[in-house]
Protein backbone atom coordinates (compact mmCIF):
# COMPACT_ATOMS: atom_id res chain seq x y z
CA UNK A 1 0.00 0.00 0.00
CA UNK A 2 1.59 3.48 -1.07
CA UNK A 3 2.25 5.58 2.01
CA UNK A 4 1.31 9.39 1.76
CA UNK A 5 2.26 12.19 3.89
CA UNK A 6 -0.38 14.76 3.76
CA UNK A 7 0.48 18.35 4.55
CA UNK A 8 -0.17 22.27 3.34
CA UNK A 9 1.00 25.46 4.22
CA UNK A 10 -2.69 26.37 4.84
CA UNK A 11 -3.28 25.00 7.97
CA UNK A 12 -4.08 21.85 9.46
CA UNK A 13 -7.97 22.72 9.52
CA UNK A 14 -7.54 23.70 6.05
CA UNK A 15 -10.70 22.82 3.94
CA UNK A 16 -8.16 21.33 0.90
CA UNK A 17 -5.79 19.40 3.54
CA UNK A 18 -8.98 17.75 4.43
CA UNK A 19 -10.54 17.40 1.10
CA UNK A 20 -6.97 15.95 -0.50
CA UNK A 21 -6.56 13.12 2.52
CA UNK A 22 -10.00 11.88 2.10
CA UNK A 23 -9.70 11.32 -1.56
CA UNK A 24 -6.41 9.67 -1.56
CA UNK A 25 -8.23 7.51 1.56
CA UNK A 26 -10.58 6.69 -0.33
CA UNK A 27 -8.16 5.31 -3.39
CA UNK A 28 -6.57 3.14 -1.09
CA UNK A 29 -3.32 4.75 -0.17
CA UNK A 30 -2.19 4.61 3.33
CA UNK A 31 -2.51 8.39 4.81
CA UNK A 32 -1.17 10.20 7.15
CA UNK A 33 -1.46 13.95 8.02
CA UNK A 34 1.04 16.35 8.98
CA UNK A 35 0.46 19.96 8.95
CA UNK A 36 1.34 23.50 10.53
CA UNK A 37 -0.78 24.33 13.12
CA UNK A 38 -1.70 28.11 11.79
CA UNK A 39 -0.81 29.41 8.35
CA UNK A 40 2.59 29.19 6.81
CA UNK A 41 1.91 30.41 3.50
CA UNK A 42 5.10 32.21 1.80
CA UNK A 43 6.95 30.12 4.08
CA UNK A 44 9.15 27.79 0.98
CA UNK A 45 11.08 25.25 2.60
CA UNK A 46 12.20 27.06 5.95
CA UNK A 47 13.13 24.63 8.83
CA UNK A 48 12.48 27.12 11.12
CA UNK A 49 9.97 26.67 13.73
CA UNK A 50 8.46 27.58 17.45
CA UNK A 51 10.46 25.61 20.07
CA UNK A 52 10.96 25.33 23.26
CA UNK A 53 14.82 24.26 23.96
CA UNK A 54 15.12 22.70 20.94
CA UNK A 55 12.06 20.74 21.02
CA UNK A 56 9.34 20.92 18.20
CA UNK A 57 5.99 21.27 19.60
CA UNK A 58 3.39 18.73 18.05
CA UNK A 59 -0.23 17.86 18.78
CA UNK A 60 -2.38 14.77 17.92
CA UNK A 61 -5.49 15.46 16.18
CA UNK A 62 -8.85 13.34 15.14
CA UNK A 63 -10.11 15.80 12.08
CA UNK A 64 -13.42 14.66 11.55
CA UNK A 65 -13.93 12.24 8.55
CA UNK A 66 -10.81 11.24 8.98
CA UNK A 67 -11.22 9.26 12.24
CA UNK A 68 -8.18 6.50 11.98
CA UNK A 69 -6.03 8.58 10.06
CA UNK A 70 -2.78 9.79 12.16
CA UNK A 71 -2.90 13.59 12.19
CA UNK A 72 -0.21 16.07 13.96
CA UNK A 73 -0.53 19.41 14.24
CA UNK A 74 2.86 21.09 13.99
CA UNK A 75 4.19 24.41 15.60
CA UNK A 76 6.44 24.33 12.18
CA UNK A 77 6.42 25.24 8.14
CA UNK A 78 5.47 22.11 5.70
CA UNK A 79 9.12 22.44 4.63
CA UNK A 80 10.15 21.60 8.29
CA UNK A 81 7.06 18.92 8.88
CA UNK A 82 8.30 16.89 5.27
CA UNK A 83 11.80 17.29 6.70
CA UNK A 84 11.04 15.78 10.12
CA UNK A 85 8.61 12.91 8.79
CA UNK A 86 11.94 11.75 6.61
CA UNK A 87 13.36 11.28 10.17
CA UNK A 88 10.38 8.75 11.09
CA UNK A 89 8.47 11.70 12.94
CA UNK A 90 4.91 10.46 12.44
CA UNK A 91 6.13 6.78 11.99
CA UNK A 92 7.41 5.07 8.88
CA UNK A 93 8.84 7.10 6.41
CA UNK A 94 6.48 7.80 2.83
CA UNK A 95 6.45 6.78 -0.65
CA UNK A 96 4.95 10.32 -1.54
CA UNK A 97 4.19 13.71 -0.10
CA UNK A 98 1.30 15.13 -0.36
CA UNK A 99 1.14 19.27 -0.38
CA UNK A 100 -1.78 20.99 -0.41
CA UNK A 101 -4.31 21.56 -1.92
CA UNK A 102 -3.19 25.04 -1.66
CA UNK A 103 -5.86 28.07 -1.48
CA UNK A 104 -4.78 29.66 -4.65
CA UNK A 105 -2.03 28.53 -7.53
CA UNK A 106 1.67 28.23 -7.47
CA UNK A 107 2.60 28.83 -11.00
CA UNK A 108 5.74 30.72 -12.73
CA UNK A 109 9.07 31.18 -11.20
CA UNK A 110 7.67 32.66 -8.21
CA UNK A 111 6.94 28.80 -6.63
CA UNK A 112 10.09 29.65 -5.13
CA UNK A 113 8.50 31.09 -1.96
CA UNK A 114 5.15 29.05 -1.75
CA UNK A 115 5.13 26.64 1.20
CA UNK A 116 3.20 23.81 -0.78
CA UNK A 117 6.34 23.65 -3.23
CA UNK A 118 8.88 23.74 -0.50
CA UNK A 119 6.83 20.99 1.15
CA UNK A 120 7.09 18.54 -1.44
CA UNK A 121 10.16 19.75 -2.75
CA UNK A 122 11.97 18.91 0.49
CA UNK A 123 10.21 15.41 0.69
CA UNK A 124 11.62 14.90 -2.60
CA UNK A 125 15.54 15.85 -1.53
CA UNK A 126 14.64 13.15 1.33
CA UNK A 127 14.05 10.22 0.05
CA UNK A 128 10.20 10.51 -1.06
CA UNK A 129 8.61 11.58 -4.07
CA UNK A 130 6.64 15.32 -4.07
CA UNK A 131 3.62 16.09 -5.30
CA UNK A 132 2.43 20.05 -4.40
CA UNK A 133 -1.26 20.68 -5.61
CA UNK A 134 -3.04 23.82 -5.89
CA UNK A 135 -6.25 25.01 -6.96
CA UNK A 136 -6.51 28.24 -8.37
CA UNK A 137 -9.55 29.96 -6.90
CA UNK A 138 -8.60 33.02 -7.82
CA UNK A 139 -9.24 36.72 -5.55
CA UNK A 140 -12.75 36.91 -5.37
CA UNK A 141 -14.22 32.78 -4.86
CA UNK A 142 -17.87 31.90 -4.72
CA UNK A 143 -17.27 27.98 -4.99
CA UNK A 144 -14.05 25.39 -3.97
CA UNK A 145 -13.88 22.51 -6.50
CA UNK A 146 -11.70 20.66 -3.59
CA UNK A 147 -12.64 17.21 -4.67
CA UNK A 148 -11.93 17.62 -8.23
CA UNK A 149 -8.68 19.48 -7.28
CA UNK A 150 -7.85 15.91 -4.85
CA UNK A 151 -8.99 13.59 -7.47
CA UNK A 152 -6.59 15.16 -10.04
CA UNK A 153 -3.90 14.36 -7.20
CA UNK A 154 -4.83 10.89 -6.73
CA UNK A 155 -4.72 10.47 -10.35
CA UNK A 156 -1.48 11.30 -10.63
CA UNK A 157 0.12 9.49 -7.65
CA UNK A 158 0.19 5.91 -9.79
CA UNK A 159 2.20 7.83 -12.36
CA UNK A 160 4.31 9.53 -9.96
CA UNK A 161 5.61 6.12 -8.44
CA UNK A 162 6.67 4.77 -11.55
CA UNK A 163 9.37 7.68 -11.26
CA UNK A 164 12.08 7.58 -9.16
CA UNK A 165 12.43 8.64 -5.84
CA UNK A 166 13.20 12.41 -5.64
CA UNK A 167 10.99 13.16 -8.71
CA UNK A 168 8.68 16.20 -7.59
CA UNK A 169 6.39 17.17 -9.70
CA UNK A 170 4.10 20.97 -9.11
CA UNK A 171 0.42 20.54 -10.21
CA UNK A 172 -2.55 23.38 -10.48
CA UNK A 173 -6.46 22.76 -11.17
CA UNK A 174 -8.70 25.35 -12.19
CA UNK A 175 -11.53 25.93 -10.22
CA UNK A 176 -14.34 24.22 -12.38
CA UNK A 177 -16.29 21.54 -12.75
CA UNK A 178 -14.57 20.06 -15.43
CA UNK A 179 -10.98 21.07 -16.92
CA UNK A 180 -9.65 20.37 -20.46
CA UNK A 181 -7.53 17.81 -19.11
CA UNK A 182 -3.52 17.67 -18.12
CA UNK A 183 -0.82 19.04 -19.89
CA UNK A 184 2.78 18.93 -18.48
CA UNK A 185 3.78 22.70 -19.03
CA UNK A 186 6.82 25.11 -18.49
CA UNK A 187 6.86 27.50 -15.24
CA UNK A 188 6.19 30.98 -16.16
CA UNK A 189 8.76 33.93 -15.64
CA UNK A 190 6.94 34.74 -13.21
CA UNK A 191 3.73 33.64 -10.99
CA UNK A 192 0.11 35.37 -11.00
CA UNK A 193 0.30 37.77 -9.04
CA UNK A 194 2.99 40.62 -8.29
CA UNK A 195 4.22 42.60 -5.21
CA UNK A 196 4.32 45.95 -4.78
CA UNK A 197 5.81 48.29 -1.96
CA UNK A 198 2.97 50.49 -0.90
CA UNK A 199 4.97 52.09 2.46
CA UNK A 200 7.97 53.19 3.14
CA UNK A 201 9.39 54.56 6.10
CA UNK A 202 12.00 54.39 8.89
CA UNK A 203 10.19 51.66 10.83
CA UNK A 204 8.17 50.07 8.11
CA UNK A 205 7.62 48.41 4.93
CA UNK A 206 4.18 47.42 3.58
CA UNK A 207 3.48 45.39 0.76
CA UNK A 208 0.36 44.74 -1.16
CA UNK A 209 -0.37 41.81 -3.98
CA UNK A 210 -2.49 42.49 -6.95
CA UNK A 211 -2.89 40.67 -10.10
CA UNK A 212 0.01 40.75 -12.73
CA UNK A 213 -1.21 43.68 -15.53
CA UNK A 214 -0.08 42.06 -18.90
CA UNK A 215 -0.65 38.43 -20.61
CA UNK A 216 1.09 34.94 -19.20
CA UNK A 217 3.79 33.73 -21.88
CA UNK A 218 2.22 31.21 -24.18
CA UNK A 219 2.41 27.82 -23.27
CA UNK A 220 3.36 28.01 -19.95
CA UNK A 221 2.01 26.81 -16.75
CA UNK A 222 0.12 30.11 -16.27
CA UNK A 223 -1.51 30.53 -19.46
CA UNK A 224 -2.87 27.22 -19.80
CA UNK A 225 -4.12 26.93 -16.37
CA UNK A 226 -6.01 30.08 -17.42
CA UNK A 227 -6.87 28.19 -20.34
CA UNK A 228 -8.67 25.46 -17.98
CA UNK A 229 -5.96 23.03 -18.11
CA UNK A 230 -4.58 20.99 -15.12
CA UNK A 231 -0.78 21.84 -15.59
CA UNK A 232 1.46 19.36 -14.66
CA UNK A 233 5.25 20.72 -14.41
CA UNK A 234 8.41 18.96 -13.22
CA UNK A 235 10.40 20.42 -11.14
CA UNK A 236 14.39 19.80 -9.93
CA UNK A 237 14.97 20.21 -6.18
CA UNK A 238 18.36 21.42 -6.17
CA UNK A 239 20.49 21.79 -9.07
CA UNK A 240 23.77 23.09 -10.11
CA UNK A 241 24.90 25.41 -13.20
CA UNK A 242 28.61 25.33 -14.24
CA UNK A 243 30.10 28.80 -15.09
CA UNK A 244 33.76 28.51 -15.19
CA UNK A 245 33.90 31.53 -12.59
CA UNK A 246 37.24 29.91 -10.88
CA UNK A 247 38.50 29.89 -14.26
CA UNK A 248 37.88 33.41 -14.83
CA UNK A 249 39.40 34.17 -11.70
CA UNK A 250 42.73 32.65 -12.57
CA UNK A 251 42.49 34.25 -16.06
CA UNK A 252 42.86 37.50 -14.45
Amino acid sequence: MTRVLVTNDDGIDSPGLHALAVVLRAHGMDVTIAAPVTQSSGSSASIMAENAEGQIRVERRTLEGLEGVPAFAVHGGPGLIALIAARGAFGDPTDVVASGINHGANVGRAILHSGTVGAALTGGLNGARGLAISLDVGLAPKTFRWEEAAEAAAELVPALLRHPRGTVINVNVPNTVESRGMVEADLAPFGIVQTTLTQQDEHHVRLAVEDLPREPVPGSDAALLADGWITVTGLDPVSHVPLGIVAEVGAG
